[in-house]
């Protein structure tokens, strides 16, 4: 693992919080593009323009996008990576990997709480890398409200640290990290990298200043 661990923050939505990331030296600026359910949702008009105005990596989020509206989004906005965070197939991975020359990354769901089952996300694990992803992220999925990553909820981290332990690529652990538990949660499950949006925000797309200085310190002591 990469000491100390990368951080991702995402759900950017205004110039200001993509400067805030560089300015507190995150990693990587992740930005959701045109995903119905999300708050923190941009068109891609705006995301080139966070992407174009921030020091740091844009990562931008699609959910159940075809290829060609992916690539186009890519083309139009120029990222490090995207991020794949629906029911995406191996088969399109290697279609992006093909057609693309950004970082293909693609999120696994957990369960809230601690009924993830190890064997079914490591089987879905090795079909993405196999199809050439370059990163893992695990995030948490509520079902009940049709929410596919920012829950604000933890996942069972035991699961994750047991798939990560395994994983060849770079790996992203997402789902309730705060400045409170992330250095519980890079301690226990010991990712390459920590992803997350609502535990530095003071309302949904609105970064908190201090919650993020509060987490950018809790993870250099890690």
């Amino acid at each position: 693992m990469i000491s100390p661990c990368r951080v991702k923050l995402c759900g950017t939505t205004t110039v200001a919080d993509a400067q805030l990331a560089s300015q507190f030296k995150a990693d990587y600026s992740g930005v959701v593009v045109e995903v119905p359910f999300s708050e923190r949702s941009v068109t891609v008009q705006k995301a080139r323009l966070l992407a174009e105005k921030t020091e740091i990596s844009t990562v931008i989020l699609v959910f159940n996008q075809p290829t060609d509206w992916i690539v186009d989004a890519i083309d139009s906005i120029s990222p490090f990576a995207v991020q794949l965070l629906g029911h995406e197939t191996p088969d399109q991975v290697s279609q992006l990997r093909t057609q693309t020359r950004v970082e293909i990354w693609k999120t696994l769901f957990m369960p809230i709480g601690s009924s993830a089952n190890l064997a079914d996300l490591q089987k879905q694990m090795t079909g993405y890398i196999k199809a050439g992803a370059e990163a893992i992220l695990l995030d948490t999925v509520d079902l009940s409200e049709n929410r596919f990553g920012g829950t604000g909820k933890t996942g069972d981290w035991q699961v994750a640290a047991a798939l990560i332990a395994n994983c060849p690529v770079t790996t992203f652990l997402s789902g309730g990290i705060n400045p409170q538990n992330v250095k519980e949660a890079i301690q226990t499950v010991q990712p390459d990298g920590i992803d997350l949006c609502s535990g530095v925000e003071e309302e949904k797309g609105k970064r908190d200043i201090e919650r993020v200085r509060q987490l950018m310190a809790e993870v250099n002591k890690s």
